[in-house]
């Protein structure tokens, strides 16, 4: 499946708080941008994740978020990729707050 304009509009208009939002569509997905610095990517089934290691990655898995994951020959892949929390998903300032740790700790 392959994400929808209206998935990438609903990122674009959470994180909206960030200032200027952009994306790349690529492999059915679009990667997000916070004025230039990639920050998350939204799935083909329009799930949020967003870039995260160490305390970040620590701190969503707490809060129930899912690590990216993906299959290749039979084999699951894990990326440094966590899904927004879904308080998140509701409250454009979490959401913000979420991504500028995102942006400096991912």
């Amino acid at each position: 499946m392959s994400v929808s304009d209206a998935d990438i509009a609903f990122a674009r208009d959470l994180f909206s708080p960030l200032g200027r939002i952009t994306h790349r569509k690529m492999m059915g997905g679009a990667t997000l941008y916070a004025d230039g610095a990639l920050f998350g990517l939204v799935d083909g089934d329009g799930a949020i994740y967003l870039r995260a290691r160490g305390a970040l990655a620590e701190f969503l898995a707490d809060e129930g978020a899912a690590q990216f994951t993906y299959e290749r020959n039979s084999e699951t892949i894990s990326m440094g990729y966590w899904s927004l929390p879904e308080s998140a998903l509701d409250d454009p300032e979490q959401a913000a707050m979420l991504a500028r740790r995102a942006v400096t700790e991912g």
